[in-house]
């Protein structure tokens, strides 16, 4: 089956299709969340190109353990709390990830050893100077902020598909977003507004860079 034909397929359909053995239709599940997983990998690993590099060890992931894929949870959450610990993983190895909330969800302290971003001339030339203030507006944020952030105003998930794929409560979230936006209300003075969209976008030869890699690396 050529991937035109699948574009409308349903995630678990595709997930069928590639457990039967079609391999290649996995590359028609990364176009769709690529953006999504590498959105919130960012907001948890500060540096591009590491990012990049755990959004394909997440698929690698994902893929060895499709089996295990059951469908009560939609794909794309699945496949999303793979990214996300698998990026909590990579930061807790590093030893950069300190607790930052107490049980009411007070900020306690701020990750210690975070890198600066990682410039390449495609993102730079993709960044307008908006972009590049909201970027760094985010990355100010504490991590646990910053992903619930990406999730629920970049990526316009609902709550509950945000607490799904974090596995927080709801109101969890909820305390969590109205504390970010007004951490970034503070440090953008409510001048971004629409540029949201445009950070820490990842499309065109980068997606198709890290398709062709996984591709590679599952046999496809």
């Amino acid at each position: 089956m050529v991937l035109k034909e699948c574009r409308t397929i349903p995630d678990d359909e595709i997930v069928a299709l590639v457990r039967g053995g079609e391999t290649g239709l996995y590359e028609m599940l990364m176009r769709r969340y690529n953006q999504r997983l590498f959105r919130v990998i960012r907001s948890v690993v500060t540096d591009e190109a590491e990012a990049e590099d755990v959004l394909q060890e997440a698929w690698v992931r994902g893929y060895e353990h499709l089996d295990q894929f059951e469908g009560r949870a939609s794909f794309s959450t699945w496949i999303t709390r793979i990214a996300f610990h698998e990026a909590l993983s990579r930061v807790r190895k590093r030893k950069r990830w300190v607790p930052l909330e107490n049980e009411e969800g007070e900020v306690i302290t701020e990750a210690d050893g975070r890198q600066k971003e990682s410039e390449t001339p495609e993102a730079q030339a993709m960044r307008s100077e908006m972009g590049e203030m909201l970027e760094a507006a985010l990355d100010s944020l504490p991590e646990t902020y910053r992903t619930v952030f990406m999730l629920r105003e970049v990526e316009q998930l609902s709550t509950s598909e945000t607490a799904e794929c974090l596995e927080l409560s709801e109101e969890a979230v909820k305390t969590r977003l109205h504390r970010s936006r007004a951490l970034l209300r503070r440090e953008l003075e409510s001048r971004i507004g629409p540029a949201y969209a445009d950070a820490h976008t990842f499309l065109g030869e980068r997606c198709n860079r890290t398709v062709a890699r996984v591709l590679a690396r599952i046999g496809a």
